[in-house]
């Protein structure tokens, strides 16, 4: 009978924009469905449907509708700050019974920018510039969502417009739309990815051989410090002893440098070696970070959820066939 898992998590840094964390005590196979889970099958919005009024900006309807689509969307619930899970305030427009579209499996946006009403309020030295629309001129019907302007502070600051570009316009043009945003993930379209980066690095093993080490002289591992491209060894000030450092799991590439320096420095082949650095096969380093439609820690929450439904779905499905 296999051995009985229990999988732990370990927050090592956590923001809006991005979490960091170790998942422990399980193995790939798990750390690459929650992985993937991330990227492909956590539901957000995004802009699907787009009705033009009057577009005669340089871009054409279909290129205009690509960008709105890559907007990324944020559903923040009542009483909260941070961009949560939708998949509780909105069906997919496949399963909703409506018609065409209602408040349940669709959210409204309209955007109406005219150059030649927008530029005699603009300050004297940007009348000659094109005006640039952008995610901020886009009004919601709905108080909880929102384009995700920015993704950070930070990002913001740097920025030189008010949200995220769309097009620019000049004397005498005009852009007139209204766009549909309904609940999708991933495995259909990329526009409702909510992560920008979501992977994982196996958790360095890293064992110094101390018997055989002071068998080096203190030139000799020194050149093992450097003979590690990824520097996760260094020598204790007051020892002179090899010891890993601290945050070595960070950046142990596990690179076969170190390997050959090793070998060069063996009495025989046969030898033991200094350091080995292994690859952990039950604890996983993760990254994550989003696309700001959704907070980091949302999308893990999220995707512990769709995983767990799918493990009770077949837990169901092999009942049955018992039965």
């Amino acid at each position: 009978m296999p051995q009985q898992r229990f999988p732990k998590i370990e927050i090592l840094s956590i923001a809006p924009h991005a979490i960091s964390f170790i998942l422990s005590e399980t193995d790939t196979s798990m750390a690459n469905a929650l992985r993937r889970i991330m990227i492909a099958e956590v539901p957000t919005l995004a802009i699907d449907l787009v009705e033009y009024s009057e577009n005669s900006s340089v871009l054409n309807d279909e290129y205009i509708a690509h960008r709105l689509g890559l907007i990324p969307i944020r559903y923040t619930p009542d009483g909260s700050v941070k961009g949560g899970d939708c998949n509780q305030a909105f069906l997919s427009h496949r399963e909703c019974v409506c018609y065409d579209r209602c408040p349940r499996c669709s959210v409204e946006f309209e955007l109406d920018v005219n150059f030649d009403k927008v530029n005699p309020t603009r300050p004297d030295q940007e009348r000659g510039l094109a005006l640039t629309v952008t995610s901020k001129d886009l009004v919601c019907s709905n108080l909880l969502v929102s384009p995700a302007h920015f993704l950070n502070e930070e990002e913001q600051d740097r920025s030189h417009d008010e949200g995220i570009s769309i097009v620019k316009l000049g004397p005498g043009q005009h852009l007139k739309l209204k766009a549909i945003a309904r609940m999708g993930i991933s495995k259909e379209h990329a526009k409702w990815c909510p992560v920008a980066v979501a992977t994982y690095r196996f958790w360095p093993i890293i064992t110094i051989n101390e018997e055989a080490c002071n068998m080096l002289t203190l030139e000799q591992k020194q050149e093992l410090v450097d003979a590690c491209p990824d520097r996760i060894l260094e020598l204790d000030e007051i020892t002179g002893n090899l010891v890993a450092v601290e945050n070595a799991y960070e950046m142990a590439t596990f690179t076969e440098d170190l390997k050959m320096t090793q070998n060069a420095m063996k009495k025989r082949p046969e030898d033991d070696d200094f350091v080995t650095v292994e690859h952990s096969t039950d604890k996983f380093v993760f990254s994550v970070e989003t696309t700001g439609a959704m907070d980091a820690e949302e999308i893990v929450m999220s995707a512990l959820k769709v995983l767990k439904d799918r493990l009770n779905y077949l837990a169901a499905e092999v009942e049955k066939l018992k039965d």
